[in-house]
């Protein structure tokens, strides 16, 4: 038997039945899944020193259990002494069962680390169903030696998701365990 990560399992067997109540949804290939989970982190200060796109890479790398990649400048900035193709940023995109993995430590290990964590906040949605979440260290994550980092950095998380509406959307991760603030 093949391994099968605890949230997709859950999502098939509790999920799909949850969201149909909900929503009345008369075919099973109507309901939202998760699609895909970006994480990115913008490193500014890579314009200096080029070794801290490594760390960014190498952190990214860690946390999601898959290679990240460096992103690089599109424009010329003046101001900010950019030049394009210089790298800029790192990413990395999560699918299938690493998807699963990183939002189930994501929500059972990291965000309970979070200092007075009362839940994140339901206003990242962008009107077509994707969430967007913003981690401000990246020490949260047990994978990140604190003793090894150089500088604490944030991150950006997207979750992309199938769902034509916000409220579709929120339902799916909640459902999926995205600890949300009450309001």
């Amino acid at each position: 038997m093949a391994y099968v990560p605890r949230l997709k399992q859950e999502y098939n067997e509790r999920v799909i039945k949850a969201l149909t109540e909900e929503f009345g949804y008369n075919n099973v290939m109507e309901v939202p899944k998760l699609q895909k989970i970006v994480i990115s982190r913008g490193v500014g200060a890579a314009v200096a020193d080029k070794k801290l796109i490594d760390h960014a890479v190498d952190e990214l790398t860690m946390i999601s259990g898959q290679k990240a990649v460096a992103t690089i400048s599109k424009k010329d900035v003046a101001n900010f002494k950019l030049r394009k193709g210089m790298p800029i940023g790192a990413k990395v995109t999560l699918r299938g069962e690493r998807m699963y993995e990183f939002l189930d430590r994501l929500v059972t290990t990291a965000l309970p680390r979070v200092r007075d964590f009362h839940g994140i906040r339901a206003t990242g949605f962008d009107g077509r169903g994707n969430y967007n979440l913003g981690v401000t260290e990246q020490i949260i994550f047990p994978e990140i030696n604190i003793d090894r980092i150089n500088r604490i950095n944030g991150m950006d998380i997207t979750f992309v998701t199938s769902a034509v509406t916000d409220k579709e959307a929120k339902s799916l991760l909640s459902e999926l365990g995205l600890p949300f603030k009450k309001n």
